[in-house]
């Protein structure tokens, strides 16, 4: 694909344009020609970290200015560079690494500059998500992306809870002093599935940890240390067959007649055992208790 010129950067009397480039996710010769040659001939780059792409633009001897963009003046940054769209300057936005708005900052900026009408043009590349999932071996037909998941402990269980019913693969970011405390807390409620963890990728120490979730806990749990960046990879719900659920509901209502366990523990169990999601376990759960009570075979 041939390069853009300084005239395709800017329109002569018209607006500029904004590009949303992607940049390397570790290793730098996975940037774009493409790439390369935007972040030359535009006015202006909009980078997440100005230290980490003015790394970047100096490994590949470009000099083009930076501004700075991030969390939490993404906001405030959109409504200066807007204008300065308008007025006809070229806009490279790009985060530390992989693609900007994709469990980065990035989405307000490139959201104003839609919404104000402006040319809103992406420079692909590097996103981990997908080449986590490329290297996985788990099925690539159908998948959920669902980035960081909230860090307040009810928002995630419940976001756990709903992702555990999901029949397409899902993909997770977390930080390497998380992942083994976010695999823990999904095992009981998403069962024993088949998983990948993939870390440090394209990066000297690239590693695919394969295996159920149980296996790569394990594996994390016996390591002094986790290191480098990590994307989780999970296969999805299988059709829950009648037999599974028939199953399910037996020993329900074997252990609803102990009166050792509450129902939540229960149902946590047979989940888990049966590969079945917990919410749902548990709703039916309280479905035969409450029919078991009618009946008069209750324990309460």
């Amino acid at each position: 694909m041939p390069s853009i010129s300084s005239t395709d950067s800017r329109r002569p009397g018209g607006p500029g344009t904004l590009y949303v480039v992607a940049t390397p996710i570790g290793h730098l010769d996975d940037i774009t020609l493409r790439a390369l040659s935007v972040l030359k001939t535009v006015d202006l780059v909009a980078a997440e970290d100005t230290r980490t792409t003015g790394r970047l633009l100096r490994h590949f001897d470009i000099h083009t200015s930076l501004v700075s963009y991030h969390d939490h003046n993404e906001a405030e940054r959109a409504a200066e560079l807007v204008p300065r769209l308008q007025q006809g300057i070229s806009i490279a936005l790009v985060t530390d690494a992989g693609t900007p708005g994709i469990s980065d900052p990035g989405y307000r900026i490139v959201a104003a500059a839609a919404a104000a009408g402006l040319r809103v043009v992406p420079v692909p590349g590097a996103l981990a998500a997908a080449a986590a999932l490329s290297a996985s071996g788990l099925p690539t037909d159908a998948f959920v992306f669902s980035g960081f998941l909230p860090k307040k402990a009810g928002k995630r269980s419940r976001q756990i809870e709903a992702l555990a019913s999901e029949t397409r693969t899902v993909i997770l970011y977390e930080s390497a002093k998380r992942i083994a405390a976010l695999i823990a807390e999904m095992l009981p409620v998403f069962g024993d599935r088949r998983a990948v963890l993939a870390r440090e990728m394209t990066k000297r120490y690239e590693e695919f940890i394969r295996g159920g979730l149980s296996e790569i806990l394990e594996n994390l749990n016996r390591r002094a240390e986790i290191k480098g960046e990590c994307t989780l990879l999970t296969a999805g719900r299988a059709d829950e067959g009648p037999s599974s659920w028939e199953e399910a509901r037996e020993e329900i209502r074997r252990g609803l007649s102990s009166p050792s366990k509450g129902v939540a523990e229960l149902a946590k169990e047979v989940a888990h055992a049966h590969g079945l999601p917990r919410q749902a376990v548990y709703t039916e759960a309280m479905k035969i208790k409450a029919e078991l009570n009618e009946s008069g075979n209750g324990n309460d």
